[in-house]
C-alpha cells in the first residue's frame, strides 16, 4: 500500500505518525522516536507531509 500523505504530531520524543494511501485508508499509524525520524522518512516514497504542533514545540525543539 503507497502511502500518499502523512500527518506527524511533533512532540519532544516522541511523534505520532498517521499515513494513507491515495483512498484515504489507514496505511501506516505509529510512534517513532526522535532518532528514529529520519531513518523512517528516508525509506519513504515521496509522499505530502503535514505537521501539527502547539504554540511550546518551538521551545522544546530548540533547547535540544
Amino acid at each position: 500500500m503507497k502511502i500518499t500523505t502523512i500527518g506527524i504530531d511533533l512532540a519532544k520524543n516522541v511523534f505520532q505518525i498517521h499515513g494513507v494511501d491515495a483512498h484515504g485508508k489507514v496505511a501506516v499509524r505509529k510512534q517513532i522516536k526522535r532518532a528514529e525520524m529520519a531513518k523512517y522518512f528516508a525509506n519513504l516514497e515521496p509522499c505530502l507531509i503535514g505537521m501539527e504542533a502547539c504554540s511550546a514545540i518551538r521551545h522544546a525543539l530548540c533547547d535540544n
